[in-house]
């Protein structure tokens, strides 16, 4: 339960109707094996205990006394348990019947919670045995029931724990369907966790319907959904009940069984949930009172099975990817778009190396032109040998120039880096941070004059990883006049291209050909010397794996996880590509250099936020450029 995770289970125990005993032995056997599976959380059915078809038998004094004795033993049999469970049954109070959840842990009641919507149309007449919670409060009232005294009989209460940010909630079946859920005041009230205790039948389209509730809840009160569904052994009079268990966090949806008993079960990182609600600034604090319990667990280490995708700015389903490359392809070109009209530029000058970000930059300038109807040799397209430039990268970025009918320019800009080396003493055998940097503002210099010539602007081709780990020159390749890559991390860049290759495939197959073998070409600035013909310097060998710093960038930085947590999920979903001294060696430069270049995101030119995570000091990343990473660097050194 360390980090933030606690596993979770959604269960469906095979009941008989009305056999109370049966069905205890039932629950207690699924609790175990629960247990079993390292599950700290269990969430039950709607009226379990009895089964939820009981119709007029829920008005037999004999059904009552069973269900009541039923969970006597569930109690007694999981006292040993360290693990809270919510379990649906009939309460009497007050000269009503109530359908409640009976919250437990070790052989304790925590709290009695009573279902508040009572649906009485189509196939469901629960109001023909049971009052609603809303008809009545018991919030301060004290009961006995099943041997124990319990302190009130309320919809509103949350189970705190002492593992911080675990607050449960409980809400039954219909209470999820209504406009404003018991879900919505429990969590204003701090519950992390809602459990759903139900029995839905099963129709034609109504598990597609459940399915976007229960995560569409979970996204609206950015918490954790264990929805837990009758199943076997419910009657088929009229009615099937299919077992739909859903686990969801957060809007996405974590686990989900169908048609079977049993667990499903996944892992809810409640610090996730509470810093996304620290971070969005309309999430309630506080509301309408709800009554407060209290339980303890033990706080050891949760296994992990819930799925962490080692690419998280990349959807990992062929169509979902092509749809999310789609639509940042045109984000990203309205923005442009908007931004040419505003200015009135007459071309949009763009640098292009033949790597993979001038490519991206100028395929979405391209779509920015035709949207605007304007030609496509509005688009200048410079090239710039010098130093480091091997012939590979300069014939595939003059064939992708005249491919898209950009109108093209080549400019040899090596006499004008060894004239400015000669002005400030700079030896051409000194291949130093200068030598580099040299070139990188002579390229900038030429952009810009170009653009002031032509009436244009430039269009900057640095991407979000780049500015993540500040891998650009200061005034240099970092400055632009619009930059449009600067949401977009490099894992994602590269697919985005390799969209654009299959999408053009077959209308021009040139046009195809020079952007794999882009794709095939390895990422460099290539400002030292190419080495027979080939390039010398390459980026990932010098700053790290892309893929590494991109999961680092999206748990660091979007959620706000520590080091150790980011390591700990890192090694979990890429452990089986790079060992933990690799990992460790890249985190800590990330971290490094995330703090000490700053200054540069500092004065970033404007750039359209495409996705969850950006850098613009204007916009979702606020950080003074002195701030000191010794916390984060400290926790790390544990690590090692």
């Amino acid at each position: 339960m360390r980090d933030g995770f606690v596993k979770v289970a959604a269960g469906t125990p095979k009941i008989r109707v009305a056999d109370c005993r049966y069905n205890a032995e039932q629950i207690f056997t699924l609790m175990r094996e629960a247990d079993k599976q390292g599950v700290r959380v269990l969430c039950l059915p709607e009226l379990c205990l009895t089964g939820y078809t009981c119709g007029d038998l829920f008005l037999q004094d004999t059904l009552l006394r069973g269900a009541e004795e039923g969970l006597k033993t569930i109690l007694e049999a999981t006292r040993n348990l360290d693990m809270v469970a919510a379990l649906g049954l009939p309460v009497r109070a007050n000269n009503k019947l109530y359908n409640c959840a009976a919250v437990i842990h070790k052989g304790q009641i925590l709290g009695l919670v009573p279902k508040t919507h009572i649906p009485n149309y189509g196939e469901f007449y629960e109001r023909r045995w049971f009052a609603s919670a809303a008809d009545s409060s018991f919030l301060d009232c004290t009961m006995e029931f099943a041997g124990q005294e319990v302190v009130g009989l309320s919809p509103y209460q949350i189970f705190s724990c002492n593992m911080p940010n675990l607050v449960l909630g409980v809400e039954i079946c219909e209470d999820l369907w209504v406009a404003d859920p018991p879900s919505t005041r429990l969590c204003a009230q701090g519950a992390t966790l809602i459990l759903n205790l139900s029995a839905s039948d099963e129709v034609v389209g109504k598990a597609d319907y459940r399915r976007q509730l229960v995560t569409g809840q979970s996204a609206r009160l950015a918490c954790g959904y264990v929805y837990a569904d009758a199943g076997e052994g419910e009657s088929s009079t009229d009615l099937v009940f299919g077992g739909h268990n859903l686990i969801a966090e957060n809007g996405s949806l974590l686990a989900e069984r169908r048609f079977a008993t049993g667990l499903t079960v996944s892992e809810i990182d409640v610090d996730r949930l509470a810093y996304e609600r620290r971070r969005m600034t309309t999430f309630p604090a506080g509301g309408e009172y709800a009554y407060s319990n209290y339980f303890e667990l033990e706080l050891g280490k949760t296994k992990l099975t819930r799925y962490v995708s080692p690419n998280p700015f990349v959807p990992e389903d062929a169509g979902d990817r092509a749809e999310r490359c789609n639509e940042i392809l045109k984000i990203a070109a309205l923005g442009l778009t908007k931004r040419l009209e505003h200015t009135r530029a007459k071309t949009a000058v763009v640098g292009l190396s033949g790597g993979l970000d001038s490519t991206l930059a100028i395929l979405i300038t391209a779509v920015a032109m035709k949207l605007l109807d304007r030609p496509a040799s509005d688009i200048i397209a410079v090239t710039m040998p010098c130093f480091g430039t091997t012939d590979r990268t300069r014939d595939n970025a003059m064939e992708l120039a005249e491919r898209l009918g950009a109108t093209l320019k080549r400019i040899d800009i090596g006499e004008a880096v060894k004239v400015h080396f000669k002005d400030i003493g700079q030896s051409m055998e000194d291949h130093s941070v200068t030598f580099e940097n040299g070139q990188a503002r002579e390229r900038t210099q030429v952009l810009m004059d170009i653009a002031n010539q032509t009436g244009g602007m430039v269009i900057g081709t640095g991407d979000l990883s780049e500015l993540a780990l500040g891998w650009a020159t200061y005034n240099g390749d970092h400055m632009s006049m619009y930059a449009v890559n600067a949401g977009i991390p490099k894992t994602l860049v590269r697919h985005l291209v390799s969209f654009v290759s299959d999408d053009k495939g077959s209308e021009d197959p040139r046009l195809s050909a020079v952007l794999d073998d882009i794709l095939d070409t390895p990422v460099s600035p290539e400002l030292l010397p190419a080495v027979g013909g080939k390039i010398s310097q390459r980026t990932e060998d010098l700053v790290g794996p892309y893929e590494l710093h991109d999961f680092f960038l999206y748990y660091a930085i979007r959620w706000g996880f520590s080091p150790k947590k980011v390591f700990r999920l890192a090694e979990y979903a890429l452990g089986d590509r790079y060992d933990r001294d690799t990992m460790l060696k890249w985190l800590n430069n990330f971290y490094r250099r995330f703090f000490t270049q700053q200054f540069k995101r500092s004065c970033l030119p404007d750039g359209p936020k495409v996705g969850s995570v950006t850098l613009s000091p204007r916009g979702d990343w606020r950080m003074p450029s002195d701030a000191v990473a010794a916390l984060w660097m400290a926790e790390l050194e544990e690590l090692q």
